[in-house]
C-alpha cells in the first residue's frame, strides 16, 4: 500500500510539473519571459548534446546538472547527473557545488529552465557552467544513455 501511494504521489508530481512546464513554454508565454529566455540563451555558452555524451562516456571530471523538479529527475536523467531544481538553485548550489571553477553541463526538459539556470550560475560566479543545446526529450529521442 505504501509503495502504491508513493508511486501515485510521484506520478502526480510529474504530471503537475509537466503541465506547468507546458504552460510556461507554450505559445502564450509572456513577452517579458520570452525576452528573459532569449537574453539568457544569448549570454551563456552552449554545447551540443554530443559533447555532453562524450564527456559522460570519457568520464570527464564534470557535473551534469539537471534543473528539473525531483519527480522529473526520478523518472529519468543523464547518467551521473545531480539534481537541483531551478526553483531552489540559488539557495542550494553553493552547498552542493562548492567549486566555482567546476565544469557544469546544465539541462532540463525544454531548455528554458536550464537557460535561466546557466545564466544564474554564471552570475553567481560559476565560470564553467554551460547550457546543453538540447532538451532532455531530444537527448532521449537521440538514443543517448539515461539512468532511471
Amino acid at each position: 500500500m505504501l509503495k502504491k501511494s508513493f508511486v501515485l504521489m510521484v506520478g502526480l508530481a510529474m504530471a503537475l510539473s509537466l503541465v506547468g512546464v507546458a504552460m510556461a513554454a507554450g505559445p502564450d508565454m509572456n513577452p517579458k519571459v520570452k525576452e528573459m529566455l532569449s537574453s539568457a540563451r544569448a549570454a551563456v555558452k552552449m554545447v551540443k548534446p554530443e559533447v555532453v555524451k562524450a564527456a559522460i562516456e570519457s568520464k570527464e571530471k564534470a557535473i551534469f546538472l539537471d534543473v528539473r523538479d525531483g519527480g522529473e529527475f526520478a523518472a529519468g536523467h543523464l547518467p551521473g547527473s545531480m539534481n537541483i531544481s531551478r526553483g531552489t538553485l540559488e539557495f542550494n548550489v553553493f552547498g552542493k557545488i562548492p567549486d566555482q571553477n567546476a565544469k557544469i553541463y546544465v539541462y532540463c526538459k525544454t531548455k528554458a529552465r536550464s537557460a535561466l539556470a546557466t545564466k544564474t550560475l554564471n552570475d553567481l560566479g560559476y565560470k564553467n557552467a554551460v547550457l546543453m543545446d538540447a532538451s532532455y526529450e531530444e537527448w532521449v529521442k537521440a538514443g543517448f544513455p539515461v539512468e532511471r
